[in-house]
């Protein structure tokens, strides 16, 4: 270990290492509760809760019948968590997720007065069932709320609870009605994870468990509070200026207009991705390095996020589109010939 990173590893040993041992401990039993009820997707559950733990939002796409909406719902039972779900509609209106004023009566004195009522986005967990089917002025509801933790209605601001978290789903196979998120809230996401089919043993214990009278408890591994705490700890956790240089220089290789950028980035990509994208990938890296009980974090944990964290904010061209480029060929393409520059011994 060079000393960078020793010194680094003794800053956190010094007042937070037995905090790192009891959440890795604890992130593992949760892993295995929610093992019992979600079969396979062990890196889209370590995902979320990479997210919820950096206190970023994530976004969902899948085909239906991959248990996106069961994850989520495990989720917030293990952590017993407030969990609300909002189906979107086209019909749907911003009062139908922050909620409204209602008129009441005092029935002793006659007199009238509003009253806020609050709506399902007040809770811990929120899923943002299939948020592309309702029109863009209701999508934006979700941005200060997403942003801020808190929503303003009639002059007022309503602070939400803590945590909070919005797990946004939606389908990438149909588009008849349906409203393309803008780029503005989809960088309000900190991971866009995909959700593939299961492999095929996976899918025979899918099929064996929800075919038979099966009714599964799970227990509660860590409440409202310890979240919070574990989320304080995460930015507490140090990086090595290495990480930092790192992870700041691969988004800025996803700019077209930079002046090291590769060739192909400049022929494929139409928009790079901001500096958000190199804050959620330190913040990433930081919650995984306490998942896998590490005081500091390293280069890996950076390479292990970025797919989630960049995939929604490369906007490619009509060239990488008739090339068939994704996102994530660009991505994996810089990963591997970006050289590491490690800190001095």
């Amino acid at each position: 270990m060079s000393d960078a990173v020793q010194e680094n590893s003794e800053a956190v040993q010094d007042q937070d290492v037995q905090e790192v041992e009891r959440f890795r401990d604890a992130c593992a039993q949760l892993r295995e509760e929610i093992r019992h009820v979600i079969v396979g997707q062990q890196d889209v559950v370590e995902e979320v809760l990479l997210a919820m733990f950096s206190r970023g939002h994530c976004l969902l796409e899948g085909v239906p019948g991959l248990a996106k909406t069961l994850l989520v719902r495990t989720l917030a039972r293990v952590l017993h968590l407030d969990f609300h779900r909002i189906q979107f509609t086209p019909d749907l209106m911003p009062s139908d997720i922050i909620g409204t004023d209602i008129l009441r009566e005092n029935k002793e004195t006659g007199e009238r007065f509003f009253e806020f009522v609050h709506g399902p986005l007040f809770a811990n967990i929120v899923l943002a069932d299939e948020i592309n089917r309702t029109p863009p002025k209701t999508q934006a509801a979700l941005l200060e709320a997403m942003q801020e933790h808190r929503v303003t209605t009639g002059g007022k601001e309503y602070f939400l609870r803590e945590p909070f978290l919005v797990l946004a789903t939606q389908n990438p196979i149909e588009q008849e009605g349906t409203y393309p998120l803008p780029e503005a809230q989809l960088d309000r996401f900190m991971f866009h994870i995909r959700v593939d089919y299961p492999g095929f043993e996976d899918e025979i214990e899918v099929v064996r468990r929800t075919t038979t009278q099966r009714d599964v408890e799970v227990k509660h591994i860590l409440t409202g509070e310890d979240i919070v705490r574990l989320q304080d700890l995460v930015y507490r956790i140090p990086v090595p200026e290495h990480v930092y240089r790192y992870a700041v220089t691969l988004v800025r290789k996803t700019r077209r207009d930079e002046a090291d950028t590769p060739d192909y980035v400049r022929e494929w990509v139409a928009w790079g991705a901001g500096p958000r994208a190199s804050q959620y990938l330190v913040l990433g890296a930081k919650a995984r390095s306490i998942l896998y009980g590490r005081g500091y974090a390293s280069v890996e944990d950076v390479k292990a996020v970025a797919g989630p964290v960049l995939r929604h904010r490369i906007l490619l061209n009509f060239n990488a589109e008739a090339a068939g480029v994704t996102s994530e060929h660009v991505i994996a393409r810089l990963m591997d010939e970006m050289p590491v520059i490690e800190p001095a011994a």
